[in-house]
């Protein structure tokens, strides 16, 4: 009998979660080496288009669990959803994106199912047979390899950006819908309005482009520099914890090990040392551009271009010759 994998995606209001194809790569690569079976499950109500998303990636059959009590995400409904369905549809590989919802729920969910749950997991080996989940630990600074005992179901969530999501693999997968039926007295919250700190709260994990700032911009008034640039390209402003500690930017801009993930198709580090802890916010770019004016600054041991100079010059001439370009 073909073990399964189950990927359970992510999705808000009817939209996917990009993370969540980086967990149908993983799953993919998972199964690559193990000769297992790729499944995926989403939850939500009215996700039809969600799961038509989903069905064009390889995988043996889509999942559908609806029901008008899972419109709203809540803890509560999401593990009697997948444990009812997980006692009907056993699996032996449980990945999930290592999103704050699913932070939320996996642990509960876990032990609903009496296993447990590797977590932030960055890559994985299989090796004699045998499958290890490697976790960062110390800010990145070492690396542990993790191994479940006992035969399962485990649990695995994968960090943003540990694989590329763009290149999961395509195919045809049949959708099968599930109603769900959740019975009174099950969810014990009530759903709101999904908070934000401030109106300008942005989910930099979805940036496409990020152009991040560091102690070289030097005062808050030079952050127009880099604003002009973000915008000429079209992507988000980011920056370095002590530019938010300043109180520069807003936390939520922070990309590090005590701020956000990230894995934009570019990202432009302007005046930035690349301390460890910002480095594994960040490292899982497709493309690195640094300026800094300092040639032995770690960064430049990542990046993809390095421009060794002042970016009080560099930046103003790159930021004109690209709306030049785009005139």
């Amino acid at each position: 009998m073909v073990e399964t994998i189950l990927v359970i995606a992510e999705q808000h209001s009817g939209q996917l979660n990009r993370v969540s194809l980086e967990t149908v790569a993983a799953a993919q690569s998972i199964a690559k080496d193990t000769g297992w079976s790729v499944e995926i499950a989403v939850l939500g109500s009215g996700i039809g288009g969600v799961a038509q998303e989903l069905a064009v990636r390889q995988a043996e059959k889509i999942y559908a669990l609806e029901s008008p009590q899972l419109a709203a995400y809540t803890a509560d409904a999401y593990i009697h959803a997948l444990r009812e369905f997980l006692a009907a549809h056993p699996s032996r590989l449980i990945l999930l994106p290592h999103t704050y919802q699913v932070r939320d729920f996996a642990p509960s969910l876990a032990l609903a199912l009496g296993t447990t749950v590797i977590s932030d997991v960055v890559s994985y080996k299989f090796e004699n047979n045998k499958l290890l989940f490697t976790r960062q630990m110390f800010q990145g600074k070492f690396a542990a390899d993790v191994s479940f005992a006992g035969e399962g179901p485990y649990l695995v969530t994968f960090q943003n950006a540990a694989f590329r999501g763009d290149l999961a693999a395509a195919g045809t997968a049949p959708i099968e819908t599930r109603n769900v039926t959740i019975p009174d007295g099950v969810i014990r919250v009530a759903a709101h309005e999904i908070f934000q700190e401030a109106k300008q709260s942005v989910d930099l994990s979805q940036a496409e482009i990020i152009v991040a700032v560091g102690r070289g911009i030097k005062e808050q008034k030079n952050l127009a520099l880099a604003e002009s640039l973000a915008t000429a390209l079209g992507g988000e402003l980011a920056a370095s914890r002590p530019i938010c500690d300043a109180g520069w930017l807003p936390l939520d801009r922070q990309i590090g090990s005590s701020g956000q993930t990230v894995a934009p198709k570019l990202y432009i580090a302007l005046g930035i040392s690349g301390a460890i802890q910002h480095i594994v916010g960040m490292k899982g770019a497709r493309s690195i551009i640094a300026i800094n004016k300092d040639a032995e600054a770690p960064i430049f041991e990542i990046a993809d271009i390095g421009i060794v100079g002042n970016l009080f010059d560099i930046v103003p001439a790159l930021t004109e010759e690209i709306q030049k370009a785009k005139a």
